[in-house]
């Protein structure tokens, strides 16, 4: 069995995220802050990714008394607690390959809540260079970021919260 390790490139890597309201939407970033995708035998076998929740951006918000009050609220213990968790983890169990991509599964940490998630995520390799897209829907609400849920709030009207954010991923890795 041949096992290859490919470092994530955090400066060419780069995660779009999308939260969604009953009156529209917001986006941003968020970066990547360390991982790897390990290959065995040509195949995507495991790996993992930390992600940097204190490097949350807003692209949508453009006034800066408006987007700062928006970071803050995010930063808060109403969605990630940043003062008490600097980072996510994502860690890859198991990976099967299709006839375009993989189907991915794997533990997703936030706030240190833990729980199994699904996606798919398309991976090239060239040589030595990795590059992996994927889009993962994650459930906010089971990492305990309850705030204007339809869940476990009622009479929210137009200020709910639709419980799923979508994370867009676009991952540069280098074999190590």
């Amino acid at each position: 069995m041949e096992t290859k390790i490919f470092k994530i490139e955090n400066a060419k890597s780069n995660v779009n995220w999308i939260g969604r309201k009953v009156t529209g939407a917001h986006d941003g970033t968020i970066a990547i802050k360390d991982g790897e995708f390990i290959f065995t035998d040509g195949k995507l076998s495991g790996g993992n990714v930390v992600i940097d929740t204190t490097s949350i951006v807003i692209l949508d918000v453009k006034d800066p008394a408006t987007n700062a009050q928006f970071a803050g609220h995010l930063a808060s213990d109403d969605f990630f607690s940043l003062d008490k968790f600097k980072t996510a983890t994502l860690k890859i169990t198991s990976a099967v390959a299709t006839e375009d991509d993989y189907v991915v599964t794997g533990n997703l940490t936030i706030k240190d809540i833990t729980h199994p998630i699904q996606f798919k995520l398309t991976v090239d390799v060239n040589g030595d260079t990795l590059s992996a897209t994927g889009k993962i829907v994650v459930d906010r609400t089971k990492y305990n970021m309850k705030f204007r849920s339809g869940n476990f709030f009622t009479n929210l009207g137009d200020t709910l919260i639709y419980n799923e954010f979508d994370l867009d991923v676009n991952v540069i890795a280098n074999l190590s």
